[in-house]
């Protein structure tokens, strides 16, 4: 059985959703972050980093100012290495799941987030994440390890996916 399932997609199919919706079925711990956007007036303005125990930080904005960027948006890593790791490191140490979402190119600007990443995955706690679809050096060889599954989420596959997690999870 694999020990980490990678949810990868289009933006907006749906990945995020169905993590969440597992994890308040799942009778078991978890820890770890998620990302979530920014508007204002209905226009996306950039992400934020949501931990499982509620801390939040920018990730990234039209805002901020950085030599790393993605498209429109400054890219904030000293949010990451204050935020998301933490939470990370915690649940790989006190928790039963250990949630990454996501694994994309806006985290990966972070050495300390992919150093995260593969505690996480060498630990024995189970991983459950997003990875970005578009090809990628490092995230390619995240999704060719053998104890990780990639799963294609789409808008007509996430009951099948949803039911999948839980029993991959026991619940």
């Amino acid at each position: 059985m694999k020990r980490a399932y990678l949810l990868s997609g289009e933006p907006g199919s749906g990945k995020t959703t169905i993590i969440k919706e597992v994890l308040s079925k799942a009778n078991k711990s978890a820890g770890g972050f998620y990302t979530e956007e920014i508007r204002s007036q209905g226009v996306r303005q950039g992400f934020q980093i949501i931990t499982l125990d509620g801390k939040s930080a920018v990730l990234a904005h039209t805002s901020v100012r950085t030599p790393n960027r993605v498209g429109k948006y400054g890219v904030d890593i000293s949010n990451m290495d204050k935020v998301a790791i933490p939470a990370l490191r915690q649940a790989i140490q006190s928790k039963d799941i250990v949630v990454i979402d996501e694994i994309g190119k806006m985290e990966l600007f972070s050495q300390s987030f992919k150093d995260a990443v593969i505690e996480a995955l060498r630990s024995e706690k189970k991983v459950l994440g997003t990875i970005m679809l578009a090809s990628n050096p490092w995230a390619d060889k995240i999704k060719e390890r053998p104890d990780v599954e990639t799963i294609i989420v789409t808008r007509f596959n996430h009951s099948d996916v949803t039911e999948k997690l839980l029993n991959w999870l026991g619940s």
